[in-house]
């Protein structure tokens, strides 16, 4: 059947904006979250954690609204956007004592997941105050980790879900893009990485992103239900070398192209980055490699 559009990867034909209006028509005093829902328990479409994907299908409602396929309920009411105004995390006092030292004496340095705990907001506050580019709210799958020495913070790390496309990384990878939309959620993107400014310890950095990459995967899967298959990460190379990245194995996979992430032209209108990445499993640069959710 001819494919009407297509969204987030998932074909849509007309037999599912049939579905879609019959389910409006059966509920027609229903909030527009219930119908989203309810063509998403239909669809079975569902994060790898067994969520339904509730937002995302809302989008989807939301353009085939504007293109005329289809009749919405009236908005019962309009949710402030929680993102909008948010304020920014307050700076909490830390100890900033020097810390110039051999890594080996520094040892044993302790990493800890941060992510919904009471030391989230510790993470938040150094990051905003201390990395150059400061603290930008999530969105989507994504994990925080602060380093501790002699109980004192030293380091954060946070990784996000990685973008759609990164040509460099896909071509990399060796993706078809159907078997990308299937694995994307296997690889996690480092989005910031600070050492605070008065700790000073060569061999640091690569210390941090060794002891990350043997437990981010396991955490992954313990909050979002799948493993993490591939590290990448995307450096300013007017400004750094990713030498760290190096020294624990990462690979240079190549330069973004600099067109943004919703660009549709092929004109450069961002910064071009490098890209970084470093692979778990051999597997996953296979074409037909698939990760099944056991849920």
């Amino acid at each position: 059947m001819e494919a009407i559009t297509t969204f987030r990867g998932r074909i849509i034909n007309k037999s599912d904006i049939d579905l879609i209006n019959r389910i409006i028509e059966a509920h027609p005093q229903k909030s527009r979250r219930f119908i989203s829902q309810e063509v998403c328990r239909v669809w079975n479409w569902r994060q790898p954690n067994g969520h339904l994907k509730d937002m995302i299908c809302r989008s989807l409602l939301l353009l085939l609204e504007s293109k005329g396929f289809i009749k919405l309920p009236a908005r019962k009411c309009t949710p402030l956007n929680p993102l909008a105004n948010r304020k920014k995390p307050e700076e909490i006092p830390v100890d900033q004592s020097s810390i110039q030292c051999p890594l080996k004496q520094l040892l044993p340095v302790s990493l800890h997941q941060v992510r919904r705990t009471t030391d989230e907001k510790l993470f938040n506050s150094l990051i905003e105050h201390y990395h150059y580019l400061g603290y930008t709210q999530p969105v989507g799958e994504h994990l925080k980790y602060i380093a501790f020495a002699n109980r004192c913070p030293i380091a954060c790390l946070a990784w996000c879900s990685a973008p759609w496309y990164i040509g460099v990384r896909d071509r990399f990878i060796g993706w078809i893009p159907q078997i990308r939309q299937k694995n994307l959620h296997l690889m996690a993107t480092n989005t910031r990485f600070l050492i605070l400014p008065w700790v000073q310890v060569p061999h640091l950095a690569s210390h941090l992103l060794a002891l990350c990459r043997h437990r981010i995967s396991k955490d992954w899967k313990l909050l979002y239900n799948h493993p993490i298959y591939l590290l990448e990460t995307f450096i300013d190379t007017t400004l750094f070398a990713g030498i760290c990245y190096q020294a624990d194995n990462w690979i240079c996979l190549g330069t973004t192209t600099g067109r943004g992430k919703f660009s549709t032209s092929k004109k450069t209108c961002a910064l071009k980055k490098g890209c970084l990445g470093l692979s778990y499993c051999r597997q996953l640069q296979k074409k037909t490699y698939c990760y099944q959710s056991k849920n």
